[in-house]
């Protein structure tokens, strides 16, 4: 790998701040010690800091030379609301919140690199560090746009990294189009007449309604929407009745949908809505429908996805760049996609042999009470980011 002499270097100390982050994890929007960790660094580094937007985000600023030109680079900060299995030294010492997700490790990537713009500034024009909260669910990156941050940041392009457990250490997974789903929740609820079991005639039943239902919103998957076109409905939560003798009056179900574009979306909220109303009303019910679209498709860019990936390539290989499956899983950098022109890509997290001894029994995958951030991925992760911002700079700006 052709990584970057000094990053490699202070690679220990970044990993250092990292376990400290993973120590002491904050949930959405509540990421004040994080924020005041990142703020730290920058400014001991001699980098101009903005706080404050979309609640607890940092924004770094490293101008160079005389060019008006702008880049983006974006890290999460915020922990996942769920218990840790790990004892090792640097698991979470606050109960019910963890890094489950390796935001600790995308934000010391990013702190790796800024360490390394401060120092050597090799570029013409402006890097913004974005350190955004809230990616959990909270939309951080929809609130710091509201609050302005391409107003007072004005870039031509903003990109992002996650790290993606399985994939041996080294590799990079970049592709343009979609990458991430959009992630949308629904509750429905069918008002029918309670009464008891053993004389079901003088009630109206809600639960064999919303079974029908469940088996019907599939058709919507296999019979209404293209075959070529991706969508999932995962109806997740049915809520219904107290007690074995008694017919429930009414019945609730949950769920999410996943879509990889807003029309395939519309048609399924749409198809979903008809389904609900009026399988409701053949048992002579009603229901209310409730659709909440959450983050919207992450869909990059195809130049600046085919500029990350010969980044990459300088780096580790053209062999070790692959082409980036899509995930029905969903993340909020979508928004900045909407708002700007960018990439956001995998970088392998390895198979889980890394993490200290005394990690849990389960397997290093995001979300998991087990997952632990992979430390060699910094120096990586950092050099990714610097050469990205410096050719990104050098190329659009001759």
């Amino acid at each position: 790998m052709n990584l970057i002499d000094d990053l490699v270097s202070a690679a220990p100390a970044i990993a250092a701040i990292r376990r400290d982050l993973h120590a002491h994890p904050e949930l959405c929007f509540h990421e004040v010690r994080t924020a005041d960790v990142v703020a730290t660094q920058l400014t001991q580094w001699g980098i101009e800091v903005h706080r404050g937007m979309g609640t607890t985000g940092v924004v770094g600023i490293v101008r160079s030379g005389t060019s008006k030109r702008a880049i983006a680079l974006r890290a999460d900060m915020d922990a996942l609301p769920m218990q840790e299995f790990n004892t090792f030294a640097h698991t979470s010492r606050h109960a019910g919140k963890m890094h489950a997700c390796g935001h600790d490790g995308h934000t010391a990537m990013l702190l790796a690199a800024a360490q390394h713009f401060s120092r050597h500034r090799n570029f013409d024009g402006t890097v913004y560090l974005i350190f955004q909260p809230a990616e959990e669910g909270g939309g951080g990156a929809r609130e710091m746009i509201k609050d302005g941050l391409f107003d007072k940041f004005p870039v031509e392009a903003v990109f992002g990294m996650h790290n993606w457990p399985g994939s041996d250490v080294g590799k990079f997974a970049v592709s343009p189009g979609p990458v991430m789903a959009s992630s949308n929740e629904f509750k429905i609820t069918i008002q029918g007449k309670g009464g008891h079991a053993a004389l079901p005639h003088n009630a109206l039943d809600p639960v064999p309604v919303a079974c029908q239902m469940v088996q019907a919103f599939q058709t919507i998957i296999s019979r209404n929407k293209k075959p070529i076109d991706a969508g999932v409905i995962s109806v997740t939560m049915i809520h219904a009745g107290e007690a074995t003798n008694v017919i429930p009056d009414h019945c609730e179900l949950q769920g999410t949908v996943r879509t990889f574009s807003i029309e395939v979306l519309d048609l399924i909220e749409q198809r979903m809505r008809d389904i609900a109303s009026h399988t409701a009303a053949a048992f002579g019910m009603e229901c209310n429908f409730e659709f909440v679209r959450n983050y919207p498709p992450t869909i990059n860019s195809a130049h600046e996805a085919e500029f990350a990936r010969r980044v990459m390539e300088s780096i580790v290989g053209e062999a070790n760049v692959q082409t980036q499956e899509p995930t029905m899983g969903a993340e909020d950098f979508a928004y900045m996609l909407m708002a700007k022109p960018g990439c956001y890509c995998f970088i392998a997290n390895g198979d889980g042999t890394h993490r200290d001894m005394g990690h849990g029994g389960g397997p290093c995958m995001l979300h998991n009470p087990s997952y632990d951030f992979n430390d060699t991925l910094i120096p990586l992760g950092a050099t990714y980011w610097v050469r990205l911002a410096e050719a990104w700079l050098a190329a659009k700006g001759s």
